[in-house]
Formats: structure tokens, C-alpha cells, sequence
């Protein structure tokens, strides 16, 4: 078997070549970028993260975001691995939470031992070359032997064959519920609108970073000094407390300072499985996101309200693309674009956006329209375009609440592919009337963070038939308040102004 896995390691085969992708899913990628001090980026290493996405059978859906690090040996083996431990006839419509989390789990154990098989060659190879090296740590290359130096390069092979590991954040539909996965710092978002005119922006799960206490906490437990990890803020290099591969953290952590003391080993492929959620009556869409998509966002605006952001961004894109796909690209190319106009912007949180990594950002609608007609302008009847979410530095509070104006398409549920009468209400916006509102209040706790709003304004409120008309100049009446975004812009750059003084049109 190991002989197999590795086979499919280096050929351009698939275990899930015949498997469906499925089509109600969009995802959008962007490289990992370095800027200069001209404001040019250079991309610094390949992409290595990786995605997954497939349709099962009896209404079972698969998907996954692998964050890679060291290379994209460990994201695109896991993607194709789990893919094959969960959807080749090991999960049904009879199985019940707790059976579905036992897979899950088995399924993860599966992948970091199939993992390692691939490798064990490799492995022994390096630990046996190593003995043949001088064990001098302050020579340099030129100063071994001839033979020295044909192991030394063999042996800077074999490490880059072995080196590498990745985190992961996986959902799994079943019987219409969702149940997520995570290991390491990705992050799974849950964004519905329910009949009663609530909107839930649900964060599921949480990080395994070294400044989570709960993971400081475990590692503590096994003798490890918590309180240099939280100060060190990475453990060989990464932040994460758990990871899949990465075989220096799982055979040689008492070779690495931070972990010497541990009695068992620390750094764990173990995840944490949240769910099971019911998505019966839920119209909105859920989002899967790398640690660089989350780090570039949150280095360029804090992240006080990062999931608020990045949920606009998706509404916005929803709004006025005609495929999932443009719609993920289009929210990650926002992202990108956010984080280097801030760096070349010279500002405060500048000099968080020297760089950035690899950004994944998967899309799953739930119970959404086919976007068919979103390539309108206003004035032909077309979406109107909503306003991103206005950034405040000032420091932040336990609650903080934004005001999104956004106008979404009519809604005719769809449920696995049929389409529903929708139970949301109908909403007609007019030239100069004002825009459908949801105030999103963010309450976050150590495991979970949810944002929710209340009143007749929603995240999915239809947008109108009727065309903005314009005027006898050809202009089209204003539909956006923009005042909310000048005070905020006043007060972030200390005029003390409670208006927007000089700023927009007076």
C-alpha cells in the first residue's frame, strides 16, 4: 500500500479523478506576494495551498482549504486522501453525529499515517547518510571532503522531499447538515439569513495557534512550557499547535528547544470537528478560507472585523457576478488589492503588509439562486453595488457593529439543485430611497464567534426590478449614504470632526 501512495505521489493521477466536483461551490486562489519598497510584488515560492470539492452520493458534499507550508507535497496529498477515506462509500444518509465525527476523525489518522508511508524511504535514507557526515557544526561545505559533500547534497535533497506540512479546515454536508473539521489556523465562516429576519455571520471552530489557550493548555499538560510557545508566537516556524505531515514537530520534536520538554508528542493531526449544523431553511453560503487569505485581511485592517469584512466582500461579489467562480476570485483579488494599497498607503498598519502568503477562499451558496443576471448596471435594472465595510482603527470593544448597505438577489431557494419558494420578503429599493441595511453585531468567545442583526434588514434582501432612471443630464440619482464612511474616515485621521467636513461632495 505504501509502495501504491507513493506511486500516485509522483504520477499526474487522481484517486478521485471520477469523482463529481460539485457545482453549487466557487473558489478563488491569489499567489503569495513580497513588495518592494517601489510597491511591486515578486511572488517568493509556488502556491502551495490546495482545495477540494467533490458531490457524494445520498446528498453528501465534501469540501477543504490545505494552508501548505514548505512546499505542496502535504496539502495536495491530504486533499486527495481525505477525498478518498470519506466518499468512497465509508459515509451514508444513515449514520448519525456521532458516527459522522468518528469517520471524520479516522479519516484524518488515515491521511497523516498514509502521509508518512510515503516517506519512510526517504527518512531512513537521511538518517543514514547523516552518520557519515562530520558532526563539526561550524565547518562549511567547502571545507568537507569530496564525499562529504556528494552526501551533504543528497542530503539537502531528501529534505526537501520530506520537509513540508499543512493545516486544514474541511466541511462535510450530510443529510443536510454541516459538520467542520478543522487542524490549524484556517477558518470556516457560516453566513444565513432566517425567515424571522435574522442574519448570523457564525464563526465555526477555532485556531490551533500558539495563542490559543485551550491548545497552551494541552501543551502544557504534556510538559511543554506554555509560556514560551505564547512568546516565541511559532513552534519550527509556524504558528500552528496542530498540523498535518511535518515530520521534524512529530519524530524529532525533542530536537527543537520549544518541544524538548514534552513526554508525548505535541504537535497533533487530531481535529477538532464542530456540528452538527441543520441548513434546512437556511439561505446563505459558507466560506472556507486559508491562514493567508485571513492574515493579508487582518494585517490590513485589524481583526476586530475581519469575518464582518470578508462577508461583505462575498454579498457585494454575489451581487453583481454571474459565476461562483468569479465571485470567490473577485472577493480574494479584493483582498490582495486591500492589503497593497495599504502598504504603499505608507499608514499605520503598513508595515503589516510587507507580504503575504498563499489566499484560498472557498464559496458553498446554500439554498441560493443560480447568478445568471448579474451582469447589469443600475440603470438597466441591475444590483445596486453595495458599500465595503467601513474600517475604524480606534481600538476595539466586545461588541463592535457595522452598518452594510447591501442589496441581494431575488431568492428562490434552490436544495440540492431543485429550486423552493423562498421564505424571505420581497424589497423594491427606488432612486434615492435608501438601501436595505444589516447591522452586524460581532460577539466573539474563545471558541466561537458569531454576528447577528436584527430588524427588517438582511444580508439576502432582494434586489428590485424597477431601473434606476436617470435625470435630464443623464445622471442617475445618488442610492448610497455615504456620511457613515466620512465620519469614520474624519476620525481615523484625528480632524475630531464628527461630519465629513471636507471630504465627498458638499
Amino acid at each position: 500500500m505504501a509502495a501504491q501512495r507513493r506511486n500516485f505521489m509522483q504520477s499526474d493521477q487522481s484517486w478521485t479523478d471520477d469523482l463529481p466536483p460539485c457545482e453549487m461551490c466557487g473558489v478563488g486562489t491569489a499567489p503569495n506576494c513580497v513588495y518592494g519598497p517601489d510597491g511591486k510584488g515578486t511572488q517568493s515560492h509556488p502556491n502551495e495551498d490546495g482545495h477540494l470539492r467533490f458531490r457524494g452520493e445520498e446528498g453528501c458534499f465534501l469540501y477543504g482549504v490545505f494552508n501548505g507550508y514548505d512546499g505542496s507535497r502535504v496539502a495536495s496529498f491530504a486533499s486527495q486522501c481525505l477525498t478518498a477515506e470519506l466518499l468512497l462509500g465509508q459515509l451514508n444518509s444513515s449514520h448519525t453525529d456521532n458516527d459522522v465525527r468518528r469517520i471524520l476523525t479516522q479519516a484524518f489518522d488515515v491521511v497523516e499515517k498514509s502521509y508518512f508511508e510515503t516517506i519512510d524511504d526517504a527518512l531512513a535514507e537521511k538518517a543514514h547518510l547523516s552518520n557519515y557526515l562530520p558532526h563539526n557544526e561550524n565547518m562549511s561545505f567547502h571545507q568537507l571532503s569530496s564525499q562529504s559533500q556528494k552526501v551533504q547534497e543528497r542530503l539537502s535533497q531528501l529534505e526537501q522531499e520530506v520537509s513540508g506540512g499543512a493545516t486544514a479546515v474541511v466541511a462535510l454536508i450530510l443529510n443536510n447538515r454541516v459538520y467542520i473539521a478543522n487542524v490549524g489556523t484556517n477558518r470556516a465562516l457560516l453566513c444565513k439569513s432566517s425567515s424571522d429576519g435574522q442574519n448570523q455571520v457564525l464563526q465555526i471552530g477555532r485556531p490551533h495557534s500558539t495563542d490559543n489557550e485551550e491548545e497552551l493548555q494541552r501543551l502544557a499538560a504534556l510538559g511543554v512550557d506554555s509560556s514560551r510557545v505564547r512568546q516565541a508566537g511559532q513552534i519550527a516556524g509556524q504558528s500552528s499547535t496542530r498540523r498535518l505531515g511535518d515530520y521534524r514537530v512529530k519524530f524529532n520534536y525533542t530536537d527543537i528547544d520549544l518541544l524538548s520538554g514534552a513526554k508525548s508528542r505535541p504537535i497533533i493531526a487530531e481535529p477538532e470537528i464542530q456540528g452538527s449544523y441543520s441548513l434546512d431553511g437556511v439561505t446563505g453560503f459558507l466560506l472556507l478560507m486559508s491562514e493567508g487569505l485571513i492574515s493579508a485581511l487582518e494585517s490590513a485592517h485589524g481583526p476586530e472585523q475581519a469575518n464582518q469584512e470578508v462577508v461583505a466582500m462575498v454579498a457585494a461579489e454575489l451581487a453583481q457576478q454571474t459565476s461562483l467562480e468569479a465571485v470567490a476570485q473577485s472577493v480574494v483579488e479584493r483582498i490582495k488589492r486591500l492589503h497593497h494599497d495599504v502598504y504603499v498607503s505608507g499608514r499605520q498598519r503598513s508595515t503589516y503588509c510587507s507580504r503575504h502568503e498563499d489566499m484560498t477562499l472557498l464559496i458553498r451558496t446554500l439554498n441560493y439562486p443560480p447568478l445568471d443576471d448579474g451582469a447589469l448596471t443600475p440603470t438597466q435594472g441591475g444590483r445596486i453595488y453595495p458599500v465595503s465595510v467601513p474600517y475604524s482603527n480606534s481600538q476595539s470593544t466586545s461588541k463592535t457593529s457595522v452598518t452594510l448597505s447591501l442589496v441581494m438577489p431575488s431568492q428562490s431557494t434552490l436544495t440540492n439543485g431543485t429550486n423552493t419558494a423562498s421564505t424571505l420578503e420581497e424589497g423594491t429599493p427606488t432612486p434615492g430611497s435608501q438601501s436595505p441595511t444589516a447591522t452586524l453585531q460581532s460577539t466573539n468567545t474563545q471558541t466561537q464567534s458569531s454576528s447577528s442583526s436584527s430588524g427588517d434588514g438582511s444580508l439576502f434582501r432582494q434586489r428590485g426590478s424597477q431601473a434606476a432612471q436617470p435625470d435630464e443630464t443623464g445622471r442617475v440619482p445618488p442610492y448610497v449614504d455615504f456620511s457613515q464612511f466620512y465620519r469614520l474616515w474624519g476620525s481615523d485621521h484625528g480632524d475630531g470632526q464628527s461630519t465629513h467636513g471636507g471630504l465627498g461632495p458638499q
